[in-house]
């Protein structure tokens, strides 16, 4: 899922923002001290069918379903399923086409079934449910990220609004899938699924996998059936109806499609055309091929975020449509880089899924750092390091996110999760690991992480294991550090040359609260005309780093690959900070370099890189 964005230029940074995070709780709330465990599975979802009708007038869908389930581990004799604000006709166990009515309670929220015996965990049973579910009548409450939660959307249903068409569409994350159909709404469950779908036959209907069957019902109506033969987790199913152009595309021959309101559909190939190059970039990268039978984007009216990875089928927001005319300006903006990100959901999220909302970060850091990943191969290293640049700022921003650890069990609401945590800081995250590992080792520890918990559910301690396997390195001290706790280092260097040793010196202290991190980074000394790297340590809250070198520097550059998750004060000269803008290779080090910059005016020499920043090669 993709929250919003705020634009700048090389100045000020192009900063990506998730929603911020709900107002700050207070300390002594009652909420934030329970320990939200995943959720025990007694049953598990096998198949999922569903046949659906609208009721545009009174917002209600008409549903029946059967769902197919089997027992985890232990025998039981009941069944708890979600199933939010709706109305129960019917519960009935299916056996031999028969159905034999179910003794059921019903709060509101929850369905409590008592099954006709006690099924063992190699038995499966098929639970038909005859219901109605009433969005429009639910009182839920969303959040920052998600601002509504009811499921399922009737947009313009009696055509009233004037230039706004008429949908229906669905957003199950974080669990409203079980206010349009009853389910096990956790994401450690996963199930295949079928949707018909009976719709005016005027509509365009769309939803996961395939679409299996199309029939005319003469009545004006027309039932589509859609199959999906993978597994999924519920939140990622979807259903959208309305009147789209659909925009047929191909990667390595399997279906690609842009749907999109009538007057946008001219420009879908310049929306969306770059995704089967971004499918292809991806698959290679990870080494794990696009795992699903097609992929489809579609745009919707009033959607409640900015966009969701339903599984083979994204559903973007509004603000992503543009005219050709308005996307000659658009370069990588926040729609460029959604695509890029809802995309990269496909493996990390429905592929592998989080085991809970605590490992948020398996889903939503990989889909954030994989935007910088796309800038880097499409726009090239700078537009790569002003994204990744924007995480950081952004994280850094938000005064209460360095109080919060990435993978966290105590929250007022899971909602909270998806915040500046989660998305800009677990992205600089990912992004400081592959530095420290290399591109080989960290994508090979991406693909072993893929392949083992395929079509299943991953947690951070997962990839932890997956990237020690890769490159043979222990990694528990990153994950402790980095996963399992809170805050960033904030370092202050300076510098000493001691012309008659022929001896560099660098100090870094670190100012934050609590223990030192321990910081693998690269110091790049520019001294005669070469440069020369060195790879150090940092593991104290004072250290004293030493090199020997011919001449007195020109510059020396303390993380010279520019991925330390870090907020630090710099103390070189402004005729340093003027080489390192001249000299240094990354968007980055010119950044800092304008910045130190900018704080002294009157100097000429900080006065020429200002000058000299107006021509430069980066547009931002």
């Amino acid at each position: 899922m993709k929250k919003l964005l705020i634009a700048g230029a090389l100045f000020s940074v192009t900063c990506i923002l998730p929603a911020m995070a709900q107002q700050e709780p207070a300390a002594e709330d009652p909420l934030l001290k329970i320990y939200r465990e995943t959720p025990a599975k007694i049953n598990d979802l096998v198949h999922t069918k569903l046949d659906v009708r609208f009721d545009y007038k009174k917002r209600y869908l008409y549903g029946k379903e059967w769902v197919t389930l089997k027992p985890h581990f232990y025998a039981t004799d009941t069944l708890r399923l979600d199933a939010k604000g709706m109305d129960i006709n019917n519960i009935s166990i299916v056996k031999n086409g028969k159905n034999t009515p179910l003794k059921f309670t019903y709060d509101s929220l929850t369905l409590a079934i008592k099954l006709d015996k006690v099924y063992r965990n190699w038995e499966t049973y098929t639970i038909y449910i005859d219901y109605t579910a009433k969005p429009d009548e639910l009182k839920v409450q969303g959040s920052a990220a998600i601002n509504d939660a009811r499921g399922l959307y009737f947009i313009n249903p009696d055509g009233t609004e004037k230039d706004k068409p008429t949908q229906v569409w669905t957003q199950g994350e974080t669990e409203s899938s079980s206010a349009w159909f009853p389910t096990i709404d956790h994401t450690n469950q996963k199930t295949t699924q079928e949707i018909s779908m009976t719709v005016p036959a005027k509509y365009v209907t769309l939803s996961n996998g395939r679409l299996a069957s199309q029939k005319l019902n003469g009545n004006g109506t027309r039932t589509d059936v859609w199959k999906m033969d993978l597994p999924h987790s519920p939140y990622l199913f979807m259903m959208a109806v309305g009147d789209f152009k659909i925009y047929k595309d191909k990667w390595r021959g399997r279906e690609v499609n842009y749907y999109l309101e009538p007057k946008f559909a001219p420009y879908a190939k310049d929306l969306f055309g770059f995704t089967p190059e971004a499918m292809e970039f991806f698959s290679k990268k990870l080494g794990v091929d696009y795992p699903w039978n097609k992929y489809s984007q579609i745009v919707v009216r009033d959607y409640v975020s900015g966009a969701m990875e339903n599984t083979t089928a994204t559903l973007h927001g509004e603000n992503v449509q543009m005219t050709a005319r308005e996307l000659i300006d658009a370069y990588y903006d926040f729609g460029r880089s959604t695509v890029a990100h809802e995309l990269f959901h496909q493996w990390f999220g429905d592929y592998v899924t989080a085991e809970s909302w605590s490992n948020l970060t398996v889903n939503e850091s990989f889909a954030d750092f994989s935007e910088t990943m796309w800038a880097e191969y499409k726009y090239g290293l700078d537009e790569g390091g002003a994204h990744i640049q924007g995480d950081l700022e952004g994280y850094l921003r938000d005064g209460h996110a360095k109080s919060l650890d990435l993978v966290r069990f105590h929250y007022a609401d899971k909602e909270d999760m998806f915040d500046n945590v989660t998305y800009a800081k677990g992205g600089t995250i990912l992004y400081y690991l592959r530095s420290y590992l290399g591109e080989e080792a960290f994508y090979k520890g991406l693909n072993i992480y893929l392949k083992t918990n395929a079509f299943k559910n991953g947690e951070a301690h997962q990839l932890r294991l997956a990237l020690e396997e890769a490159s043979g390195l222990d990694l528990n001290w990153f994950f402790n550090e980095w996963y399992f706790n809170a805050g960033h280092p904030i370092l202050d260097i300076s510098y000493k040359w001691d012309e008659g040793a022929k001896t560099q010196t660098v100090y870094v202290t670190q100012s934050q609260d609590g223990d030192a991190f321990i910081l693998p980074i690269a110091v790049d000394i520019y001294a005669g005309g070469k440069k020369e790297r060195h790879k150090v340590w940092l593991r104290n809250k004072a250290d004293t780093l030493t090199f020997k070198v011919a001449s007195k520097p020109n510059l020396v550059n303390v993380d010279g690959n520019k991925a330390l998750p870090t907020k630090k004060t710099d103390k070189k000269t402004i005729e340093e900070f003027a080489f390192q803008y001249n000299n240094a290779p990354l968007y980055v080090d010119r950044l800092e370099a304008i910045t130190a910059a900018g704080n002294q005016q009157t100097d000429k020499t900080a006065r020429k890189i200002l000058t000299d920043a107006l021509k430069d090669k980066y547009y931002g």
